[in-house]
C-alpha cells in the first residue's frame, strides 16, 4: 500500500527549485567561473539528489541572469573538447546575491516559524 498523494513532495520540490534556481547558480559562481554542466552537477550533489537541473531549465535562467548583467558567460577552446561557455558573477551579481540570500533566509525562517520546524 502506497502513500497518498505520492507525487505532491515531487510538484512542491518543483516549485521551490524554480524559486530558489537563480539563487543557487548565483551562489556556486561566487567561488569560480563553472560551465553549465558543471553548476548541474554541483546543485545535484551538495543537494544529496534531492535537486536536479537538467539544460532545458537550466540554460534559459543562465541565460535570463546573463541578459540582467549578473553574470557573464565566455566561451573557450579547450584541445580536444567541444566548446564551453564559462559563467562568473558580475559585480551587480554579487549584489544581487547577498540581498537573495537574505530575503531566502526570511522566507525560509518564516516558513520554518509557521510549520513548526525550528527546534531551538
Amino acid at each position: 500500500m502506497g502513500l497518498p498523494h505520492m507525487e505532491e513532495p515531487t510538484v512542491l520540490i518543483g516549485e521551490l527549485k524554480k524559486g530558489s534556481a537563480e539563487l543557487l547558480i548565483l551562489s556556486l559562481l561566487e567561488d569560480a567561473p563553472k560551465h553549465g554542466y558543471q553548476l548541474a552537477q554541483e546543485i545535484g550533489e551538495r543537494s544529496g539528489g534531492v535537486l536536479k537541473f537538467y539544460p532545458a531549465s537550466l540554460y534559459p535562467t543562465l541565460y535570463r541572469l546573463e541578459k540582467r548583467g549578473w553574470i557573464q558567460g565566455e566561451w573557450t577552446d579547450e584541445p580536444g573538447q567541444r566548446r564551453k561557455r564559462y559563467y562568473r558573477l558580475t559585480g551587480d551579481g554579487v549584489g544581487i546575491l547577498a540581498e537573495q540570500r537574505s530575503i531566502w533566509e526570511q522566507f525560509a525562517g518564516a516558513v520554518s516559524r509557521i510549520a513548526g520546524l525550528n527546534h531551538a
